[in-house]
């Protein structure tokens, strides 16, 4: 666990959320989530479900996250990353060139079972699923 209390792959995987949603604050799609907000700014029931996915997929995939299959980064922090890229279509994440075959086909078709979510902001300013 890190100082905010999240395991580093859970804290990634925000932090790729936060930098890749937009808050639709004008016409153009306003400005990246992450600009202004942080992990603190979800919604209990947000953080709740993002901690149990992410739990759910270090369960069924940690072991893949080696050295050996993502030999040019740190696995952890990248698979988070990678999870909620690839969850959501963002053409980015496990299968981009970073992670060894076969762990980045499994890792990408594990992440698209997962299914796509979307973030957006709430009347109390919060960040919901």
């Amino acid at each position: 666990m890190n100082h905010y209390g999240l395991d580093l792959f859970t804290l990634s995987y925000m932090n790729a959320a936060l930098f890749s949603t937009n808050d639709e604050s004008d016409e153009f799609g306003g400005n990246p989530l992450g600009k202004n907000y942080s992990w603190n700014d979800f919604a209990k029931v947000a953080k709740d479900k993002i901690i149990e996915d992410c739990h759910k997929f270090l369960k069924l995939y940690g072991h893949l996250f080696t050295k050996e299959n993502c030999p040019n980064n740190p696995p952890i922090p990248l698979a988070g990353h990678d999870f909620w890229l690839t969850r959501c279509g963002h053409g980015s994440g496990f299968d981009d060139g970073d992670w060894e075959e076969p762990a980045a086909t499994i890792l990408t078709d594990a992440a698209h079972e997962f299914g796509n979510v979307d973030l957006y902001l709430g009347d109390d300013g919060k960040i919901y699923i």
